[in-house]
């Protein structure tokens, strides 16, 4: 477990978090068929299966991107980014593959070519020297519509991050 993800582990349990109260994602890395990660997030805490899988937990409310690819001998059957919003015991979700319980899917895209701008997206914000963790909600679901209609999203710049954060503040 990384410096990290320990710290992260005694913060949720100084927060009276439970196994069962977060968000638990499965990652699988059998290199060149199944591929799946964590673009962006931060964990409470990490559980070795074996060397090709592991299981991440997040607590309730953390943002998180996970990726998704496969493929064959006849090439690529899946590549697909899914940024989520972790969710609370008893909260409603949409459920997805490798997830537990499910979560509050902000963005999803499918076929390499949108995944591959997707990942361009978040590294335009963490150049920015955004965390894309703190990046509005509303700005993922802005993303996800462009997307889907074939348009190019709006940049997520320093002024409507601190935007964001002033609203949140004073609880608009």
């Amino acid at each position: 477990m990384t410096g990290l993800a320990a710290a992260s582990t005694r913060a949720g349990r100084a927060a009276g978090l439970t196994l069962d109260d977060i968000t638990q994602v499965e990652l699988t890395w059998i290199e060149k068929q199944v591929e799946h990660w964590i673009r962006f997030g931060r964990e409470v805490r990490e559980q070795v299966l074996d060397r090709r899988r592991r299981i991440l937990f997040f607590p309730p409310g953390a943002t998180f991107a996970l990726v998704r690819w496969a493929a064959n001998e006849h090439g690529t059957v899946l590549s697909r980014l899914d940024i989520l919003r972790a969710v609370a015991p008893g909260d409603a979700c949409q459920t997805l593959p490798t997830v537990r319980p499910g979560g509050d899917i902000l963005l999803r895209v499918d076929g390499w070519p949108k995944v591959e701008r997707m990942l361009q997206h978040i590294d335009a914000i963490e150049a920015a020297s955004i965390d894309p963790v703190a990046v509005a909600p509303d700005h993922w679901r802005h993303v996800h519509n462009r997307f889907a209609a074939g348009e190019t999203p709006r940049a997520y710049t320093m002024q409507r991050h601190r935007a964001f954060l002033l609203a949140r503040r004073i609880g608009a």
